[in-house]
């Protein structure tokens, strides 16, 4: 990493990131529909796909967690079929090495510091993980990946570092000093999912549509775990949640998935990411 790199980096993790989200926020909540048109064109967002024409957008950050019109992202309705939960970049996947997942080539980080559990990480041991990464210009909506439940939450208060390339490829385990908000799934085809939601710079915010009261970066400082009894219902493709600003999602499954799609590929919600099946020998290892 680049002395230039290393120093913003520095510099972030001593500024009041938490507060500056909240700030942030606050700035992106403003009336101004001549800097959402502007936003829109300089990330290449699709007007097209929008639920509502640009000017019905109240501020920035209504724009930005913007609904898409419906049938603009069909959901593959096949039984064994996992879909892709989110718009975005499929940055990494790989078969769950013990408690190692590869966050970018040459770092590791740990399944049971990402969940905060490590005796529900043990229950992903020689399953499949999937990052996906969401960019400005991206749908920041959230949904589920399977017809399942959701039993519980995870909320684990952390940094806020940023989630781009530069810092995932150079900040040891990014992904498990976050502030995230871990959604627990259980499918009948599927076993156990961890979804994890995970915060960045000026991206410190996140909500669930399954409980209205769950929210991130509201100023709580200690973990905090629900279940949820009854387990509450969410269909294929149903929304989970959403990010207020663009961040990363580590999708996590028990054993016995084949990934459909390779890193890299750019994905849409609702496509086919993995089918029930045997893992692939590939997925001895990791790929990014």
């Amino acid at each position: 990493m680049s002395l230039r790199g290393r120093l913003i980096l520095k510099a972030i993790e001593l500024l009041p990131e938490k507060e500056i989200s909240r700030l942030v926020r606050r700035a992106a909540d403003l009336p101004v529909a001549l800097v959402i048109r502007e936003f829109a064109k300089a990330y290449g967002v699709n007007l097209e796909e929008a639920e509502k024409p640009i000017g019905e957008y109240r501020s920035l950050l209504d724009f930005f967690t913007r609904r898409l019109k419906p049938g603009v992202r069909p959901i593959d309705a096949r039984p064994d079929v996992l879909v892709c939960p989110v718009d975005g970049v499929l940055d990494a996947l790989g078969r769950i090495d013990g408690d190692r997942l590869v966050q970018a080539k040459g770092r590791e980080y740990s399944v049971a510091a990402l969940l905060a559990d490590s005796e529900r990480a043990r229950r992903f041991e020689g399953g499949t993980f999937f990052t996906l990464y969401l960019s400005p210009k991206d749908y920041h909506r959230v949904h589920s990946p399977a017809d399942a439940v959701v039993t519980g939450y995870t909320y684990v208060p952390g940094a806020l570092f940023p989630v781009n390339p530069n810092a995932v490829a150079n900040v040891d385990s990014l992904f498990a000093k976050n502030e995230r908000l871990i959604t627990h799934l259980s499918s009948e085809r599927f076993g156990l999912m961890d979804y994890v939601m995970v915060g960045a710079t000026c991206v410190g915010h996140i909500k669930v549509a399954y409980d209205r009261a769950v929210a991130t970066n509201v100023g709580a400082k200690q973990l905090e775990r629900q279940s949820y009894q009854p387990a509450i219902p969410i269909a294929r493709g149903g929304e989970l949640g959403v990010f207020e600003l663009g961040s990363t999602v580590v999708l996590l499954v028990e054993p016995g998935v084949e990934p459909i799609l390779e890193p890299g590929a750019v994905v849409k919600m609702g496509q086919a990411l993995a089918q029930r099946g045997s893992a692939p020998s590939f997925l001895g290892r990791a790929f990014l």
